[in-house]
């Protein structure tokens, strides 16, 4: 067994005294705001901790932040637990604070979403118009009323997945690939979860910015907020840093093509692609029609960060835009993305939800298949990150890696619930009335 990661010169007994730093008029009072929060964190380390001694999964990162400062950061497990064909390794690599993961479908709301809301606020995206208007040659007539907005929200009716990499070698010829593509669904015919709609989206932040998508997020968003450890690691190749391990190969994918029993109907022979990683992947994104087809870099998949750094990207819209003085996007655009629509109560490019216990705050998240999550509350001032790798502990003997909604779903809302009522605890110390959540910054 692993046992969780300590940071140097801190007993475990003094992490939670050492992180949370919550402040309230009186000692008193201080007390009754942080006992909520502390117990709720005690609880998260307790539970993830738990998974990580059982080997359930390999290695976690969980950083939760409170009016922009961290009060809880841990590392969990191991980086790397297994090596490819299952080798347990002798010395497993041990999980850091500082460790970088592949994000997965986090990319789309941390890249793309992102991106988009960039060139919204510039005035050179209208999110209602066709998607004909940045890919013109994307025409049909149902794809004529598809607009930036619905591939966002998933409502443009495009196949949820396919193979690309069996039709083509790089962007180009995987947009041709989906430009030719009879639609799914019918537009507007609700939310239909769609990897090629955030690949489209990527190709017009391309188009439309001149740049390619990890040369404008690194000169636009993650450069001037100091980001080292954020960006695509094209061709393998990319920011500096440890970065957790993932899965072994693309078994995953490759049932996904083989099993038309396993979720998806695909007409490729399995045996038609020969280009099958057979090795752990570490530095590599893990999705296959990130790697094969944009050779790591897609508007669906491919981004790596850390805790630490995707806790400023949410600090961002936590703030209405601004960090560190600066104003990065407008309050109007992040009002926009993250209000949600009166069609599948979600954001753009964001899950919305509400929590069901007082007070009801909203919260705007997102998970990726690799086993990272991230969310924010406005109202609460609050942001989470829960990041592991869970894929390195490989399949069950159905296929499927580990369930980490197990594991997080949990741990986020009892961590929601219990600064609701700090905040609460808060406000009323300070006359503030009785809800204690404050309107969006």
């Amino acid at each position: 067994m692993i046992p969780t990661t300590r940071r140097r010169g801190r007993p475990r007994s003094g992490v939670l005294a050492a992180l949370l730093i919550l402040t309230a008029p009186c000692a008193a009072v201080a007390q009754e705001v942080q006992a909520p929060l502390s117990a709720a964190l005690v609880s998260a380390d307790s539970a993830i901790s738990a998974a990580t001694t059982a080997e359930t999964i390999p290695g976690a990162v969980l950083l939760v932040a409170r009016d922009g400062k961290v009060v809880y950061e841990r590392a969990f497990g191991a980086a790397k637990l297994y090596d490819y064909g299952m080798r347990r390794l002798d010395r497993p690599e041990p999980m850091t604070a500082e460790h970088g993961f592949d994000l997965a479908s986090v990319t789309k709301v941390m890249a793309t979403t992102y991106a988009m809301m960039l060139l919204v606020d510039r005035g050179l995206i209208a999110l209602d118009s066709p998607v004909y208007t940045y890919l013109p040659d994307f025409r049909g007539l149902e794809k004529d009323s598809i607009t930036v907005r619905d591939l966002l929200t998933h409502r443009a009716g495009l196949y949820r997945w396919k193979p690309t990499f069996y039709h083509a070698t790089n962007a180009a010829g995987v947009y041709a690939y989906i430009r030719d593509l009879p639609l799914e669904f019918k537009v507007h015919e609700g939310r239909h979860y769609s990897d090629l709609g955030f690949m489209l989206a990527g190709y017009i932040v391309e188009r439309v910015s001149g740049k390619p998508l990890d040369t404008f997020l690194a000169d636009e968003l993650y450069g001037p907020l100091a980001l080292a450890h954020t960006g695509f690691r094209r061709g393998g190749m990319g920011p500096a840093g440890p970065i957790a391990a993932t899965s072994h190969g693309n078994p995953y994918e490759y049932r996904m093509v083989a099993d038309d029993n396993f979720g998806y109907l695909c007409d490729e022979d399995p045996a038609a692609f020969t280009g099958w990683r057979k090795y752990t992947l570490q530095g590599e994104v893990n999705d296959g029609n990130s790697w094969y087809g944009h050779g790591g870099v897609a508007g669906h998949a491919g981004l790596f960060s850390s805790a630490r750094e995707l806790n400023v990207l949410l600090q961002v819209l936590l703030a209405g835009g601004m960090y560190g003085g600066r104003r990065i996007v407008s309050p109007e655009t992040v009002g926009t993305f993250l209000t949600p629509d009166a069609f599948t109560g979600n954001g753009v490019g964001w899950a919305i939800s509400k929590s069901d216990a007082a007070p009801a705050v909203q919260t705007f998240s997102h998970g990726g298949f690799t086993g990272t999550y991230v969310a924010g509350v406005p109202e609460l001032g609050l942001a989470i990150v829960f990041l592991s790798n869970r894929q390195n502990v490989g399949q069950d003997t159905a296929g499927y890696y580990p369930n980490v909604g197990r594991i997080y779903s949990p741990v986020v809302q009892r961590i929601v619930q219990a600064a609701g009522t700090a905040a609460r605890a808060q406000a009323q110390a300070s006359g503030a009335g009785a809800p204690g959540v404050r309107a969006r910054r």
